[in-house]
């Protein structure tokens, strides 16, 4: 996993009013913190973020946060978005100890076409999108993928299936599922509705056919009188 170096500036005014000021300027309010050190209220430029989380890693980029010429190396511990805009509101940093684990989410990817299950009405369903790992900060992959090629109807892909790299442990319960089947009941149905059709107007002809002829016979009757 590569650095990305991001330049903060500090000296940030807390409160809403300076938030506010801050956001309007196209930067965004922040704060550094971690063992050892005083939390640090700073400013980061949004667009320097967007591309400093813009490679395969994302939110677990490790980051040369720059701040008044000190690095800390850091990675984002929350960001918080405007609720309607869905726009960066806020970041936590926190500063790590590249030699020290620690506990990160990362997120899960599918891989293949599971033939199986869509010939017999299935649909692959991911029940979990990320799953927390504990590892090193340079050893933390930048997703988890599972090969569905040969997934059945039957097939439950738990936490403890996915295979991780060396090194890296899995925090989220072991049986928790990650991936399983749901079987769509429709197109089993089809045929009987069908059927039940196909009844309905063989029923509604026979009673169609009696009516002719019951009315042929009134009339024969009237005209021989």
């Amino acid at each position: 996993m590569s650095d990305s170096v991001l330049i903060a500036e500090s000296g940030r005014t807390t409160g809403s009013a300076e938030s506010r000021r801050i956001r309007r300027e196209d930067r965004i309010p922040a704060v550094v913190y971690g063992k050892g050190m005083e939390p640090i209220s700073i400013t980061i430029d949004r667009r320097d973020l967007r591309l400093a989380l813009s490679g395969g890693a994302g939110m677990n980029t490790i980051l040369d946060l720059t701040v008044d010429g000190t690095v800390y190396p850091s990675i984002v511990k929350e960001m918080q978005r405007h609720p309607v805009r869905r726009t960066v509101a806020h970041v936590d940093f926190i500063q790590i100890d590249l030699s020290q684990e620690i506990t990160v989410s990362v997120p899960v990817r599918l891989e293949g076409e599971a033939k199986q299950v869509a010939m017999n009405n299935g649909l692959v369903d991911q029940q979990m999108m990320e799953i927390q790992v504990r590892t090193t900060p340079r050893n933390i992959p930048d997703e988890l993928v599972i090969d569905i090629n040969d997934m059945t109807n039957d097939t439950v892909i738990t936490v403890a299936d996915v295979a991780l790299p060396s090194g890296v442990v899995a925090i989220s319960a072991e049986d928790q599922t990650v991936v399983t089947v749901v079987t769509l009941r429709v197109a089993a149905d089809e045929p009987a509705a069908a059927e039940d059709a196909a009844e309905g107007e063989e029923g509604a002809a026979e009673a169609s056919d009696e009516s002719a002829d019951g009315g042929s016979d009134e009339s024969s009757e009237s005209d021989a009188d």
